[in-house]
């Protein structure tokens, strides 16, 4: 049997790589829509005329729908299939984001914001949903922080980078851009990407059912131990949302001084860190079998080490950047969960379980970036520039301990799990 052979594909082989590279490549145009608005932050309030916390829910709104479609896409890929899915959300990612760059008015950009948010939604799932049809079981974990290790390198991508093309081009034609790379990723993915290694009847998908797909969907709800894991991966995927994903670039600038380019090249740091640490703990966990372990290590590690953003206002520079890189690296640690809940569940509710937590950790975004910016609103002196309202360094770290607290909570949620 070799990988050539299309009735007997190899799992694990050149093919199946092939395929989930571009769903690997979908998440990472999803996570770059997800961090871009940090290096877009001041032209945003200008062109619109808002203040912290409307930019934070602009940028929220790519989260709400993504959260809600989380759970019954876990169960949907399992019937109409990732090749679908996948190429009409990122068809759909890319009009959204030419409506997002042509808005004259914040209304509109919220409609842009809320299509890039659907269109993201199914990325992550849609890679782990070939890893376990097209690779072995073993490699789950694995590929889950693989996964995770191509949207913190698109992140990174998203920031420096992405930062001198709006100095260069303007925030308006980075848009355009996004969208064209978001169209040929769908037609890529829907000539390529098959759904499974076995071709199947097109009635397989009725011996399912929708029905089938409204019980899963109940019972992965009624489990307590999903909801457990999922918050923990909520806590642990925060800072990294709150910060890497908005407030951490403009933060840099104000407490160091930094260019806009130099300041989203500190937060790069903390994406790079995630990028190593996801597949490395995705690794450990399938090594050692002990999830439980390696979330409850991380999340306190994650918690000191946002405590000391907060509490060290003369961090040097040069300790900041490892403090934020080890933040995405501990932060990392959370793909770990995705391992936990096939062990927590029968096989029959994994997607669906899956969508549950996956669904949390993104809603940690959309709850976290709106109440900093809200914070930073309460907290704001009246000085702005350029119609552009002004931020102390200290209201920056005040805002932030509602990160702190939630990874606090992450901490204690971590310790009640089950193996």
């Amino acid at each position: 049997m070799t990988d050539k052979d299309p009735e007997n594909p190899v799992l694990g082989g050149a093919r199946a790589w092939g395929m989930w590279v571009l769903a690997g490549l979908g998440f990472g145009y999803a996570f770059f829509h997800r961090v871009a608005p940090s290096v877009m932050v001041s032209e945003l309030m200008t062109d619109f005329a808002i203040g912290g916390a409307v930019l934070g829910v602009l940028s929220a709104l790519y989260f709400y729908p993504y959260v809600l479609l989380q759970v019954p896409l876990g169960a949907m890929l399992q019937i109409i299939g990732t090749r679908i899915l996948l190429s009409l959300a990122l068809m759909l990612a890319a009009i959204g984001s030419l409506i997002f760059g042509t808005a004259e008015t914040v209304g509109l950009a919220y409609f842009g914001r809320i299509l890039i948010g659907i269109g993201c939604s199914v990325g992550f799932l849609g890679s782990l949903a070939l890893a376990s049809s097209w690779f072995r079981e073993n490699q789950y974990a694995f590929l889950a922080g693989l996964a995770m290790f191509f949207g913190m390198t698109s992140g990174m991508l998203a920031q420096k980078p992405l930062a001198f093309v709006i100095e260069l081009t303007g925030w308006r034609d980075a848009m355009y851009m996004l969208a064209g790379g978001g169209a040929l990723l769908s037609v890529l993915v829907y000539i390529f990407v098959r759904n499974s290694p076995v071709t199947t009847p097109a009635t397989s998908s009725s011996k399912i059912g929708w029905r089938a797909l409204a019980l899963d969907l109940r019972a992965a709800f009624g489990c307590a131990d999903v909801w457990k894991i999922a918050f923990v991966a909520a806590a642990m995927s925060g800072p990294m949302l709150a910060l890497g994903a908005l407030w951490g670039t403009p933060y840099a600038v104000q407490a160091y001084g930094l260019s806009r380019p130099d300041a989203a090249f500190q937060m790069s740091y903390l994406l790079m860190g995630w990028a190593a640490g996801a597949p490395f703990w995705g690794w450990a966990s399938s090594r050692i079998g002990r999830p439980k372990l390696i979330l409850v290590i991380n999340a306190s590690m994650l918690t000191a080490l946002i405590a000391v953003i907060i509490a060290v206002p003369a961090l040097p520079l040069v300790w900041f950047g490892i403090t934020v890189c080890l933040v995405g690296f501990t932060g990392g640690g959370m793909s770990a969960c995705f391992g936990l809940v096939r062990q927590v569940v029968p096989a029959s509710l994994a997607g669906a379980a899956t969508g549950v937590v996956n669904s949390l950790t993104v809603a940690s975004g959309a709850v976290l970036q709106p109440l900093v910016g809200l914070g930073l609103d309460l907290l704001w002196s009246g000085q702005s520039e350029g119609g552009v309202r002004l931020y102390l360094a200290s209201d920056y770290r005040i805002a932030f301990i509602v990160i702190l607290l939630s990874c606090i909570l992450g901490v204690v949620t971590a310790l009640t799990l089950k193996e």
